[in-house]
């Protein structure tokens, strides 16, 4: 764990109220619900804060629109520009929209249509969508670029006070929320920073007995890398799967306050999430995207902490394409070891696979996947093979089948670069 180092923080509390009334009839306040199904399972009281609700689905409006509206009177004239892997972009296309200004918004190209979608929505034929890049960190480096060519308006999506000064607003209400109640624990997911930045400095100075845990994806811990190596770097490598997250620098200054606020940061895995993302849509019938998720599935891991306490989460945002929970699904099998991938090297010889059917698998064990290219003048060829499972300990006997066969294999599931090319 993680002490927090102090409680000194940029953020004032006046700042951050004039925030709350210069967002009055532009956000919704949105509600803090107790979940009653959570709140069963950890024994304690689970109060998910609900941004999921926002108008454009996550709390990033807040920040967007705090900066852009407290720009100075000479500046709104000039064109806005940001870059975002989605919810950032929407939030300074409707604030675009709301002020009356233009704005040039790059997304990664990979961003999912629904997002793209809604950021049309909400700017209208005021912004300009500009596709480029595979990461944030691509797209974010082209906006510069575009933005020091054309003299515009740089919107940082997290590295910015005006924007920490609004999304600390989610913080305000928590707290308000609670007529004074103790709270426990509060999870808050963190990508840049921005949120995290700004929900710690109102509950540090509002609730400094609160222990504030950020969130973020195993694949993408550039604040968690940052805190424990006491100063920012770059990730040498990123998982883009939980895109509202997925940062490979956090900024200078959300650094600097989650450095000195936050108890800890902990990791999760993203099928973990993908997990959790499942449960809360068939059983609580809320629709979330990965990012929005990680609050919750922080949950697990500090299940004996919590038990008997009073506990938020943050729930960031609801901007999920649905054309992903295939994908969703399979990594959350994976995760609770249900499916798994092997490359076997057969005999190119007739009755290779009847033996392997009827001597390696089990009653319930199921082939998913099969490829295989029969190759001349070889012995012996590799066979891509899928299996599912009914119990998660259930491949153990498949490897040791394997063995005691003779068939060579390497288990694919830690693979993830490979099996996103493969499944």
């Amino acid at each position: 764990m993680l002490p927090a180092l102090s409680t000194k923080t940029p953020v004032t509390l006046e700042n951050v109220e004039a925030a709350a009334r210069r967002l009055k009839g532009v956000i919704t306040k949105t509600p803090l619900m107790q979940n009653l199904g959570l709140s069963r399972s950890y024994d304690a009281t689970i109060l998910l804060k609900r941004e999921d609700l926002q108008v454009v689905r996550s709390y990033k409006i807040r920040g967007a629109y705090n900066k852009i509206a407290t720009l100075a009177a000479t500046v709104p004239a000039r064109q806005i520009v940001c870059a975002s892997a989605g919810n950032h972009a929407q939030g300074v296309a409707y604030a675009c929209q709301l002020l009356g200004l233009r704005g040039d918004i790059f997304m990664p190209a990979q961003t999912p249509a629904q997002k793209v979608d809604k950021v049309r929505l909400f700017g209208k034929d005021l912004v300009d969508i500009h596709l480029t890049g595979r990461t944030f960190d691509d797209c974010y480096g082209a906006a510069q670029a575009f933005c020091d060519a054309r003299g515009g308006t740089f919107v940082h999506p997290f590295d910015d006070l005006a924007i920490v000064e609004g999304q600390a607003t989610v913080g305000l209400e928590i707290l308000k929320a609670v007529h004074n109640q103790p709270i426990d624990f509060c999870f808050v997911p963190i990508g840049g920073g921005g949120l995290a930045a700004g929900l710690a400095s109102v509950f540090r100075q509002l609730s400094p007995h609160t222990r504030l845990v950020g969130v973020q994806p195993l694949g993408a811990p550039s604040m968690h890398d940052a805190i424990r190596a006491g100063r920012r770097q770059a990730l040498s490598r990123l998982d883009t799967f939980v895109d509202g997250a997925a940062v490979k620098c956090p900024g200078e200054l959300t650094f600097g306050i989650c450095r000195a606020l936050l108890d800890e940061v902990h990791l999760v895995p993203e099928g973990q999430v993908c997990e959790d993302l499942l449960k809360m849509y068939n059983e609580e019938g809320l629709v979330l995207e990965p990012a929005g998720t990680l609050a919750i599935s922080a949950l697990h891991a500090y299940a004996d902490q919590i038990r008997g306490k009073t506990v938020v989460c943050v729930v960031s945002g609801s901007n999920n394409d649905i054309t992903r929970m295939e994908d969703i699904k399979e990594r959350a099998q994976r995760h609770q070891g249900l499916k798994h991938y092997f490359m076997v090297t057969f005999n190119q010889a007739p009755g290779a696979l009847r033996r392997f059917v009827n001597r390696v698998l089990a009653e319930g064990d199921d082939i998913i996947q099969f490829q295989y290219i029969k190759k001349n003048n070889k012995e012996k060829g590799p066979v891509f093979i899928g299996v599912e499972v009914k119990n998660p300990h259930d491949v153990d006997g498949i490897k040791a089948r394997m063995r005691e066969e003779g068939f060579g294999f390497e288990y694919l599931n830690g693979q993830q670069d490979l099996l996103s090319l493969l499944v």
